[in-house]
C-alpha cells in the first residue's frame, strides 16, 4: 500500500472540545461499526443512512486497498484484523498526542483571546497531565474572564518551567506521605523552596492499577506485577506517576527490575497508558480512575494523592492568580470534580499553603518506611475487595 498523506486543519466552534478529540470520517465509521456490531446500527448512531455508510466503507476499501469489514450474511458486521489494528493504532497515536494537542489548542485560544478581548487575563500554567484541569480552564474562562494557557508536562518538567520563568503557575501531584520520602525529596526539593514557593490546593484523586475489564490476571497490589507475567505499561521518567510507582515499589521491597517491562518504552499520559492496555499492548499500568473509565478498563485503587498548583510567593497577588483562586473556591469547580470518577475536592481547595504544611515528609530524613497512609483513604474500596478488582469503569 502506498503512503497516504495526512492533512490537519482546525475550525472555530463552541469551547467544548477536550483532549485529542480530532475527528476523521474513516475512524468515526470504523469505531461505530466496532461499537454497534452492524452497518445498520452504525449508520443510525452516525445519523446517516445504511446506503451512505455502506458506500463510504466500499470507497475507503478501494482507497486503502484493503478490506475493512467482513460481510457475512446473517452475521453481525465485524472489522477485519487490518481495520481493527488501524483503528487502535490511530486511537493510541491520538491519545499520545493529547498533551501536545492541548498545548496547541491553548496557544491558538490565547492568540484569539488577546485579539478579541483585551480585558481577559491570560495565565500560563505548566502542569502534570490531569483530565480535571481542562474543566478548570473552561470554568476560568466562563466565570472569571481568565484564559489558562495550559501546557501539560511531567511534574518535574512543570516545576522546572516555573523555575525558569516560562510560566507563572505549575501543577504537580504527590501522595499523602507522613514518613520519609527520599525519592520525592530528591526530585522536588531542588525545584521548590520553603518561603519562596507557595502551594495552592487544587484537588484530590485516586491512583491505581488500570487493567483489562474484569481484571483477568487478578492484580490487586504492585507486588503482583513482579510475581506474575504482566506486561506493565509505565509512565515516562520525570512524571510524578513514575515517581509514585518507584516510591511504592521501594516501600514494598520490590525491585523495579523484577517487573519485566518496567523499563520498556513508556507513555506520556494516563490516557495513553489506558489506550495501550485497551488495545491489548499491555496488561496493567498506573493511572487515574477517570482514564481507566474512558477506555472501559477496570480500576484497582492503590493510593490517594493531592494535586497542587504552585507559584512564587510574589505571584500570589497577581490578578490572574487571584482569579484562579476564585475559580478553585467556587461551587462550579466542586460540581466539575463530582462528575469525574476518582476525584474529590481538596481539604484546602483554593487556599495558599506552605510547603512544610502541605508536605509532612519535607523535613524528614532517612530511608522510606511503610507509611501510615499507604492505603486508599479517599475511597471506601480496598485493593483486595471484589469491587476494586473487578469494577469495570
Amino acid at each position: 500500500m502506498k503512503t497516504r498523506g495526512i492533512h490537519l486543519q482546525y475550525t472555530f466552534g463552541e469551547p467544548d472540545q477536550r483532549g485529542a478529540d480530532l475527528r476523521n470520517p474513516l475512524f468515526d465509521l470504523l469505531g461505530a461499526v466496532r461499537e454497534h456490531g452492524s452497518i445498520q446500527h452504525a449508520a443510525k448512531a452516525l445519523g446517516a443512512s445504511y446506503r451512505h455508510v455502506w458506500g463510504a466503507l466500499k470507497q475507503w476499501e478501494e482507497t486503502l486497498g484493503e478490506p475493512l469489514v467482513t460481510w457475512t450474511q446473517g452475521q453481525p458486521s465485524r472489522l477485519t484484523p487490518f481495520a481493527d489494528r488501524m483503528l487502535w493504532a490511530e486511537t493510541r497515536a491520538r491519545t499520545r498526542l493529547t498533551p501536545h494537542i492541548e498545548a496547541l489548542r491553548a496557544e491558538l485560544e490565547r492568540v484569539l483571546t488577546e485579539a478579541f478581548d483585551g480585558s481577559q487575563q491570560v495565565l500560563t500554567v505548566y502542569a502534570s497531565h490531569d483530565v480535571a484541569l481542562t474543566r478548570l480552564r473552561e470554568l476560568a474562562s466562563a466565570d472569571e474572564q481568565l484564559h489558562i494557557d495550559l501546557r501539560f508536562a511531567g511534574s518535574v518538567d512543570a516545576l522546572r518551567a516555573l523555575a525558569e520563568g516560562r510560566c507563572l503557575v505549575a501543577g504537580f501531584h504527590v501522595p499523602r506521605i507522613q514518613t520519609a520520602a527520599p525519592l520525592f525529596a530528591q526530585a522536588l526539593k531542588p525545584l521548590l523552596k520553603p518561603g519562596q514557593h507557595k502551594l495552592i490546593g487544587c484537588t484530590r484523586r485516586l491512583q491505581g492499577l488500570m487493567v483489562a475489564p474484569g481484571n483477568p490476571l487478578g492484580l490487586r497490589t504492585l507486588q503482583d506485577l513482579a510475581s506474575r507475567p504482566v506486561r506493565f505499561v509505565n509512565r515516562q521518567e520525570g512524571s510524578a506517576t513514575r515517581l509514585l510507582t518507584d516510591h511504592l515499589l521501594l516501600q514494598a521491597g520490590v525491585p523495579s527490575r523484577a517487573i519485566a517491562t518496567y523499563f520498556e518504552p513508556s507513555e506520556d499520559s494516563h490516557l495513553a497508558v489506558a489506550a495501550a492496555i485497551a488495545s491489548g499492548e499491555g496488561d496493567a499500568g498506573m493511572g487515574i480512575e477517570a482514564a481507566a473509565q474512558a477506555f472501559g478498563l477496570a480500576f484497582v485503587p492503590i493510593v490517594a494523592e493531592d494535586y497542587f498548583l504552585v507559584c512564587l510567593k510574589d505571584a500570589l497577588e497577581h490578578p490572574a492568580v487571584l482569579r484562579l483562586r476564585q475559580v478553585l473556591q467556587g461551587a462550579g469547580w466542586q460540581r466539575a470534580l463530582q462528575t469525574l470518577p476518582g476525584y474529590e475536592g481538596a481539604e484546602a481547595i483554593g487556599e495558599v499553603l506552605s510547603l512544610t504544611r502541605a508536605l509532612p515528609w519535607w523535613t524528614l530524613q532517612g530511608a522510606a518506611k511503610a507509611p501510615r497512609s499507604a492505603g486508599v483513604s479517599m475511597s471506601r474500596r480496598q485493593p483486595g475487595s471484589p469491587s476494586a478488582s473487578s469494577q469495570t469503569t
